[in-house]
This record gives structure tokens, C-alpha cells and sequence, in this order.
């Protein structure tokens, strides 16, 4: 099976906060489904980054406080101001570019061990997604099953994305998140775990701006008379 490595932030959010929707029927044999949503949805990947996340906390801080640094640092080349980079800007500071890159190769080493580890636990899940699929193909009837993307249109009925993830959970409900030494991951697992973080940070972001729309549109508070 290969993972195709696309912007998913729909399929991700289909129905809230990752809960499956089972498809109610399909039409001919024939549904779709996409399996980077599966595995972003999945109770055991859900779990297993949240365990990551408290295991390397200080990692993360760290990246973070860097990530904010390097921030500040671009900005302070952006001469004009227009919050594009031109190479004469660039090549204006030398020195703050250099720390940039020196910021960057420490973001990778802090990062490392947290990609390793989530890498283990996509890998965990890959490797049992077929027979997941399997079981839906089976108790759907399902002769012909398509990635979303392949097709223009087809009626939310017949996307069993949510079942797949149901029967990966009862299948898989945990993984584990300590690769064993010397584990090196398989291509298609670094791929996938790129392309759920892709995913991840779309639903982030698309999460922050709806909550800062519905800001704006909430009435000021009134003063309260004595």
C-alpha cells in the first residue's frame, strides 16, 4: 500500500475533532478513502503523540522558544518591511543569517528524537492498515475503493474513511512510542508521518482562524452602570 503525501485538512476534519463517521452506503461497489486521514484520526496515533508530547516537553519548549527567535530574526532582515525577503536583504546581514542556520540545525537535533518516536508509531499503524481495509472491503461489499482526490465528485455516503479508522481502533487501540535501538524507519513511514504533520498544522491553523473570526464577531462588552 503506499500513502499518498497530500494536503488532507478536509478528510482530517471530517465530522469533529477526528470522530469516525461511518458511511451509510456505497454506490456499486465502489467508495472512497483516504488513508493519511485514518492514521491522523486514529485513537492509537492521538494517544501515542500526546505521550510523546509529555516524554520530550522540554524538547518542545525549546523548539518553540528557537522557532519564536527565528522569527524575530527574519523580521529583522525585512528591511522594507513587506514580509518578503529579497537576497539583497538577505545577503545585507550575514551574521544574523548565519545564527538562522545555527537556530535551524539545533531546531533538527531537538527534533529528532520526537520524529523518531512518532515515525515508530505511524510505522505500527501502516503496517496493519490493509488488514483494517480489508475487514471494511469485506463487510461493505466493496469492489472498487478510490482515493478521494482520484475523483471530482462522488456524495459523502460513500467515503468509509470513517469505518477504516474504526476498525484499525478495535484492531490497534495502542501502539508504542519507544523505537527499539538501532530502529530505522522505512521511507514510506517518514513520508506518511511528514505528511500527517502537514495535516496537523492545517487543522491548527484553520482551527486558530475560525476561533479568531468568531472573535471579531462577538459584541463588545458593554460597561456596567453603577
Amino acid at each position: 500500500m503506499k500513502f499518498i503525501a497530500k494536503s488532507l485538512v478536509a478528510a482530517a476534519l471530517a465530522g469533529t475533532a477526528f470522530v469516525a463517521a461511518p458511511a451509510v452506503a456505497q454506490v456499486n461497489g465502489i467508495a472512497t478513502a483516504s488513508p493519511e486521514a485514518v492514521i491522523v484520526r486514529s485513537k492509537a496515533r492521538i494517544a501515542a503523540y500526546q505521550q510523546i508530547d509529555q516524554t520530550y516537553a522540554a524538547q518542545i519548549t525549546q523548539a518553540r522558544a528557537l522557532r519564536q527567535e527565528m522569527a524575530t530574526m527574519q523580521q529583522s532582515l525585512d528591511a522594507n518591511k513587506d514580509g518578503q525577503l529579497t537576497e539583497q536583504e538577505v545577503g545585507a546581514n550575514p551574521s544574523v543569517v548565519q545564527q538562522i542556520q545555527q537556530k535551524e540545525q539545533q531546531m533538527a537535533q531537538l527534533s529528532q528524537p520526537i520524529v523518531l518516536a512518532q515515525t515508530y508509531a505511524i510505522e505500527q499503524l501502516i503496517a496493519d492498515y490493509n488488514n483494517a481495509r480489508q475487514v471494511v472491503l469485506q463487510n461493505k461489499k466493496i469492489q472498487i475503493l478510490l482515493n478521494p482526490d482520484a475523483i471530482q465528485y462522488a456524495p459523502d455516503s460513500i467515503n468509509v474513511t470513517g469505518d477504516i479508522v474504526a476498525a484499525l481502533d478495535q484492531r490497534m487501540p495502542t501502539v508504542q512510542t519507544t523505537p527499539p535501538a538501532g530502529w530505522r524507519p522505512r521511507a514510506e513511514s517518514y513520508q506518511t508521518q511528514q505528511t500527517v504533520q502537514q495535516i496537523l498544522l492545517g487543522v491548527a491553523q484553520q482551527q486558530a482562524a475560525q476561533a479568531a473570526q468568531q472573535q471579531q464577531q462577538q459584541p463588545p462588552a458593554q460597561p456596567s452602570g453603577r
